[in-house]
């Protein structure tokens, strides 16, 4: 017992016809009906149910049995429920039906050629490493709107994170270009001759957030069409989520195939894949998002005292739009990250044993090691990439977009991704999670959890335990928490998740070792290995 204390969607016509037409129905309506024959009605009736019977008997046992397959299919979640019931913690039972498909139509015409293009289009990409790669992707969408040559993105030098990587030190850029060619005319460079040709210096604008095609093609087309090269600043989520399903694939063409990481990185990122894979067969990646630069920006107090409340605050002094806030109540409304001890106790919830291999994913964590050590204490298999690395990491380390991307490679690589604010990483993963095989994503329900971690020491184990499975409903990554229209597409990628036809899915739960069976004797030693609800040191 007390090695438990540390967890816790007419026809035309002229009027006057429409007139004589009710007229004559009229004049035919008040003469006398001729007797009905009911005998010639009921021939009839027996010589369509004969026609029926010969010719497409076959046809009414078929739709029957279409619609027992797909009534089964659409009550596979309502009536079943995916969020009714125990569920399998490291895979998603209902994945198998869903497959990632972002092909282009034979009806989307292909690319216009760099001469016969509407311009250059010159992209400034803004914030960390995962929210320029959602400018990328939605500006070989507006290249393609703009009918534009798209000039190979420029990467934001000056944001928080001060990495002066280009594009072509993180992603590989013949790939890009060569992948996309089809769609979209990618060029390294606006032509030297034709730069020296201009009147005029490029013309900048910014365009609002989330705008519809209709903008681009109303107020940017025009610009670029009398310009000839036009460049776009500060280009993170400048494109609307709901557009025409083609240009929706296209974002996830772009996002999931076209941009690929360089070969040392790639390289990198494998390697600590391996040797996780190596110390055992299945691992948690958590992106903790626990930097004081996060911390800041959300205004809320995790227990740190006048030291964390200056630290904060100071950094907080960044944003200058931002107001105070009443940091309880900001943790009450779930708007605060939980600690890493929470995100362990959260998992014990759930039912990971406390022999789970975890990689931690992550930053500058503000505290260090004495915020990360009840999270060691919960999951002693703890390991980061500084751990795993070691000299291999040296040439990584000034930069830090290269860091995150090797972060992103094992965390899309594990068997569970947790994540711990709702940021761009977190976003990117899911969707890339979901589009791969709907690979187990959790993200912990904050309005939920929030305020229950605040009152954990009220309660025993097994009703902390219990409520945490009751209020991740909705937050494990199931398939059929993503809806059409729900939340950013890079995070919800509807339009390009299509539905396997049953004749296509084959069960092999009976081999697979993450079956039920499999996970039972988990459950087992999860029960075994309940901690204690404890208290809140160690939380800053």
């Amino acid at each position: 017992m007390s090695d438990k204390l540390a967890l816790l969607q007419h026809p035309g016509g002229s009027l006057l016809s429409h007139k004589h037409e009710c007229c004559k129905w009229r004049s035919s309506a008040a003469q006398p009906r001729k007797p009905i024959s009911w005998s010639l009605i009921c021939g009839l009736m027996l010589f369509c149910l004969g026609m029926i019977s010969l010719f497409t008997g076959h046809v009414a046992s078929d739709l029957e049995w279409y619609s027992q397959r797909l009534m089964k299919r659409r009550s596979y979640f309502k009536l079943e429920g995916i969020n009714k019931g125990p569920i399998d913690i490291w895979q998603s039972d209902y994945a198998k039906y869903f497959y990632g498909c972002s092909k282009r139509s034979r009806n989307f015409p292909l690319a216009i050629r760099e001469r016969s293009s509407n311009g250059y289009l010159l992209i400034a990409a803004s914030g960390g490493l995962n929210q320029q790669r959602t400018g990328i992707s939605d500006a070989v969408a507006v290249a393609r709107i703009l009918n534009a040559t798209l000039v190979i993105p420029e990467l934001d030098h000056r944001s928080y994170w001060k990495d002066d990587s280009d594009f072509a030190n993180i992603f590989d850029v013949n790939w890009f270009i060569s992948y996309l060619a089809k769609d979209v005319t990618i060029v390294r460079r606006v032509p030297d001759k034709f730069m020296r040709s201009m009147d005029k210096p490029p013309y900048t604008m910014r365009v609002p957030r989330k705008s519809p095609p209709e903008y681009y093609l109303d107020q940017v087309l025009p610009i670029l069409q009398r310009r000839s090269v036009l460049q776009l600043t500060k280009f993170d989520y400048r494109l609307a989520n709901n557009i025409d399903d083609e240009l929706q694939k296209l974002r996830c063409r772009a996002n999931y195939h076209a941009l690929r990481f360089t070969k040392p990185i790639q390289e990198l990122g494998q390697k600590l894949v391996t040797r996780m894979r190596a110390m055992a067969n299945r691992f948690i990646a958590v992106h903790l998002r626990f930097e004081p630069d996060m911390l800041a920006f959300s205004g809320c107090y995790f227990g740190g005292g006048d030291k964390e409340r200056n630290e904060l605050g100071e950094i907080r002094k960044r944003w200058e739009t931002l107001t105070d806030v009443d940091a309880d109540e900001e943790r009450r409304r779930g708007r605060c990250p939980l600690t890493p001890h929470e995100v362990g106790l959260m998992l014990r919830a759930l039912g990971f044993a406390n022999d789970s291999y975890i990689y931690v994913a992550s930053g500058e964590i503000y505290g260090g090691e004495e915020t990360l050590r009840p999270l060691r204490d919960l999951f002693p298999n703890f390991y980061t990439k500084e751990m795993l690395a070691n000299e291999d990491l040296k040439p990584f380390l000034p930069f830090s977009s290269r860091l995150a991307a090797i972060d992103y490679i094992v965390c899309d690589e594990s068997d569970v991704f947790i994540t711990n604010n709702n940021g761009n990483m977190a976003k990117i993963l899911a969707g890339r999670r979901r589009y791969m095989g709907h690979k187990r994503t959790i993200r912990p329900n904050a309005k939920r959890l929030g305020p229950l971690m605040m009152e954990r020491d009220e309660m025993d184990w097994d009703t902390f335990a219990r409520k945490v499975k009751a209020f991740q409903k909705g937050f494990m990554g199931e398939p059929d928490e993503m809806r059409p229209g729900r939340g950013e597409f890079h995070e919800y990628p509807y339009s390009c998740i299509c539905e396997r036809p049953l004749s296509d899915v084959v069960d092999n739960k009976r081999g697979d070792p993450r079956s039920e069976q499999g996970n039972q004797g988990l459950r087992e030693r999860s029960k075994e290995e309940e901690p204690v609800l404890g208290a809140k040191e160690n939380e800053a």
